[in-house]
């Protein structure tokens, strides 16, 4: 009667550990690029063995891909519309916010690093192509449902071209973010303000 508990905290461990490896890696990937950090810096960032990391992870690359799918789960709750939102008054307010420690969102940085990678590693190239398909589904699904359940209820043959619109504001406001933090938020409003609503506008007849 006692092994499901004694699993439950066996995995419980196991994450914690797996967690905290994560942690470590991001703050190195951040600092010196999935490249120039290596697993003893990792370790040592981490407070434990390069040993311990290896029955957690069997090398970098299985730790810069569990980054970037943690990544690319931020950045989609970064555009999660289940929900009535302002979405100019959000794209602005979450400009800089992100950090190292993942509570406001997907680190810029890291969405540098992880672009680039997907040019070298189909593994990588391959998460992010998932990644894209499912997000700007999940945009025309939203713009395409009615007003009155949260949606835009626009027309689907539109649509699409504003989904990938969408998608390139926010992650190049993410872009951004790494040469600018500074940017005037009362500027970003402005902006985001007259443009954005020209994308969720039904057509005129």
């Amino acid at each position: 009667m006692n092994e499901k508990p004694r699993s439950n905290k066996t995995e419980a461990r196991i994450e914690v550990q797996r967690e905290r490896i994560l942690l470590a890696a991001q703050q190195c990937f951040i600092e010196h690029g999935f490249h120039g950090a290596s697993m003893a810096s990792i370790a040592e960032t981490a407070g434990m063995s390069a040993g311990l990391i290896y029955r957690y992870f069997e090398n970098k690359n299985a730790i810069i891909l569990a980054i970037v799918q943690q990544q690319l789960e931020l950045l989609r709750d970064d555009l999660s519309l289940n929900r009535k939102v302002d979405l100019p008054a959000e794209i602005a307010a979450r400009y800089g916010t992100a950090n190292a420690h993942r509570e406001h969102g997907m680190n810029a940085a890291l969405l540098l690093e992880i672009s680039a990678e997907a040019t070298r590693d189909p593994t990588v190239a391959a998460a992010l192509d998932e990644f894209d398909t499912t997000l700007r589904a999940g945009l025309i699904e939203w713009l395409t449902r009615p007003r009155d359940t949260g949606g835009q209820g626009l027309p689907a043959e539109v649509a699409p071209p504003r989904a990938l619109l969408l998608q390139c504001l926010v992650e190049g406001l993410k872009v951004r973010e790494t040469r600018e933090p500074d940017l005037d938020r009362e500027l970003l409003a402005a902006a985001v303000g007259e443009f954005v609503p020209l994308l969720l506008k039904p057509p005129q007849k």
